[in-house]
């Protein structure tokens, strides 16, 4: 199904221009216009390259997607022609979160950029989040204790590198290991490498370069799906005192040196 009828018009009532100086700003004329928008002609191709050039979103995006769902066309470009859709809303304008479940997190590894993959995930609304882009993922094993298995970290979607903190928790989507959840020593500055670390130290620390990173959350909150006991959540909080406390001592160690 094309949704570039209801995408064109909706590129250009989000650029406040008539239907007259679209057409002059694409070189289209007046006619072609309310023809694409009215459904009663298909742009041609080199019209469509046209209108990926000036809007900046991938051809593919522009046919199969319908963009009036994110309530922007500010997407976010995160190279090679792959984008992140925007923050998507509902009919109450409230933000909605995608949900990456546990049996297709490993599809995620193909159909992250993918739109029509991240379109059938599910979405949910936590009415507390901060401002941004963000994304649900299911988190296996037990590397990032008191984390459980099956729980759910929601991360804030990283564009800038420059924002990435040392002793913070991130989901990252890597060329060589796929998705995991770690905590981040940055060390672009030192080496061009991110150092990741599991909160259980039978787990051992590993450097990823930075260029091998497709995408990075930042942890925002996490939801867990089953209940803790009352000796995890004792040990819970002691293995993240000093594991807290770590982060922070190899911090100034690196700095002191």
């Amino acid at each position: 199904m094309s949704f570039i009828q209801n995408n064109i018009q909706f590129i250009r009532n989000q650029k406040g221009l008539s239907q007259a100086q679209f057409a002059e700003v694409l070189d289209w004329s007046k006619s072609q216009v309310g023809a694409y928008e009215e459904g009663r002609s298909f742009p041609s191709i080199e019209k469509l390259v046209q209108l990926s050039d000036y809007v900046k979103i991938p051809i593919d995006i522009l046919v199969r997607n319908d963009l009036r769902k994110s309530g922007t066309t500010s997407f976010i470009e995160v190279g090679n022609q792959r984008v992140l859709f925007p923050i998507l809303v509902d009919p109450d304008n409230e933000n909605l979160i995608e949900v990456v479940p546990v049996k297709a997190s490993a599809g995620y590894l193909s159909g992250y950029d993918d739109p029509e993959y991240i379109e059938q995930l599910q979405k949910i609304k936590l009415p507390f989040l901060p401002t941004g882009k963000h994304r649900a993922f299911p988190i296996k094993g037990d590397s990032m204790l008191p984390m459980k298995d099956g729980s759910f970290v929601i991360g804030r979607f990283i564009e800038d590198r420059k924002e990435i903190k040392t002793g913070k928790t991130y989901v990252l989507l890597t060329l060589n290991d796929g998705m995991v959840y770690k905590r981040v020593m940055n060390n672009i500055d030192f080496n061009n490498s991110l150092l990741l670390i599991s909160d259980n130290k039978m787990y051992h620390d590993y450097s990823v370069s930075i260029d091998e990173v497709l995408e990075l959350w930042e942890f925002t909150c996490s939801i867990n799906t089953q209940e803790y006991s009352e000796e995890e959540l004792k040990l819970s909080s002691i293995m993240t005192m000093f594991n807290e406390l770590g982060v922070e001592l190899k911090a100034l160690e690196k700095a002191i040196k």
